[in-house]
């Protein structure tokens, strides 16, 4: 099919509503092009983006050691289907499991899959342990997982589960960053306990250090797994190559999607030794595309820039700034009660106002940002940013806030 050179971004708009099905409200701006942090449209405009494709362009737009990589393993080889080895799948196997320090991983399409595989190996763990298929498991009211039944079941949020129930059952819900809370929900049955270091979509609330702590001490005195979401908030994201390195606590299994593969759709869930070596075998999982020669070397180039250019550690000095602005802008407009977060995954508290509203006057001035939990604007921006990225952030927001004459 022969490209359409010079049609506007109406006709493109136009032609993606008739045949795409409506699941995405999308704005009305059509991307081409990317460099560094900057986004351009087909009419030419420039956008700061403080999204990253939410959470995903961590190196920034145009990064040519990556876009090389992924050039000349298309030159090589694409697809093999896991039924053979490649060496992509062996340096981006290694290098994760190094930086996760995890026993072993399974690489997915998405990060929901990943949920999918760290529920089904739980679920295995248990199950070899007394034979009985009627575990539970605990996940976090306020919590996203992703779409798919199995991860809509552990998502903690009303208005995604009830068109779709019923849903996979054996899932109860705790309140996050109350300990009393998943004391009463465990019970014989329990065999893992699910949730975000970082809550994402339900508002950017990082968990705290006693509660994660607690809730390990949990685990190991029940025999219960720890699974960890580490999907937006991990590979850098907040100070750490993942979040939960933060606070000393170490997951049975972990997820990682996202900026795990800066673009490339790839996810992956990882197992210590003790849940690898007892849990999924051969014939238990699967998937064709997961773990192909174009996605591990995707994560192979990621992990490996990350390492070269030093990305946890610039995450840790650029923060300090980032945080200081965004606190000198919650104190400039009343619309904002307050921020949280935890390196470069900030949430601003909207009052008086809708966080969407703030959204679409941000993108009129060439900015995108990100709405969490419809009363929080979620900045997550790539992961190079500078103190000047960040004060012309604060300035394009600022004109978006400001009354318009």
């Amino acid at each position: 099919m022969k490209d359409c050179v010079g049609m506007d971004s109406r006709a493109y708009m136009a032609m993606t509503e008739e045949h795409v099905l409506h699941t995405y409200n999308r704005f009305p701006v059509v991307l081409e092009s990317g460099n560094g942090v900057y986004l351009k449209d087909v009419n030419g405009k420039e956008y700061l983006d403080f999204g990253a494709g939410i959470a995903v362009f961590a190196l920034g737009y145009g990064c040519q050691e990556y876009n090389q990589a992924l050039k000349d393993q298309i030159d090589r080889l694409i697809h093999t289907s896991n039924l053979f080895y490649h060496r992509p799948l062996a340096y981006a196997s290694e290098k994760i499991t190094k930086a996760a320090s995890m026993s072993k991983v399974f690489f997915t399409n998405s990060g929901t899959e990943a949920i999918e595989g760290a529920i089904k190996a739980a679920r295995k763990y248990a199950y070899l342990k007394e034979k009985r298929s009627d575990y539970e498991i605990i996940a976090m009211e306020q919590s996203f997982h992703g779409r798919s039944i199995g991860a809509l079941s552990v998502t903690g949020n009303e208005h995604y589960q009830e068109p779709f129930r019923p849903l996979m059952g054996g899932v109860r819900f705790a309140k996050f960053n109350d300990i009393d809370s998943v004391k009463a929900q465990i019970n014989e049955k329990t065999c893992a306990i699910l949730m975000e270091t970082v809550q994402g979509e339900g508002g950017i609330f990082p968990a705290d250090a006693g509660f994660l702590k607690e809730v390990r001490a949990l685990c190991d005195e029940h025999d219960i797994l720890l699974i960890l979401d580490e999907i937006q908030c991990g590979m850098g994201r907040c100070g750490e190559m993942f979040a939960w390195q933060h606070y000393g606590v170490k997951p049975d299994i972990m997820t990682t999607a996202k900026a795990l593969g800066c673009g490339v759709p790839v996810g992956a869930f990882l197992l210590n030794e003790k849940c690898a070596a007892a849990s999924l075998v051969p014939g238990d999982h699967g998937t064709t595309y997961g773990g192909n020669p174009l996605a591990c070397a995707a994560v192979s180039a990621v992990l490996d820039l990350f390492e070269e250019r030093q990305i946890v550690a610039h995450v840790k000095e650029i923060t300090p700034y980032f945080e200081q602005q965004l606190d000198r802008l919650t104190e400039r407009f009343d619309c904002f009660a307050g921020r949280r977060g935890l390196g470069l995954m900030q949430g601003l508290v909207v009052t008086g106002r809708s966080a969407g509203e703030i959204v679409k006057a941000a993108l009129e001035e060439g900015l995108i940002v990100l709405s969490a939990e419809n009363n929080v604007l979620r900045l997550v921006p790539p992961l190079v940013i500078t103190a000047e990225d960040i004060d012309e952030m604060i300035d394009r927001l600022s004109a978006a806030l400001s009354p318009r004459s």
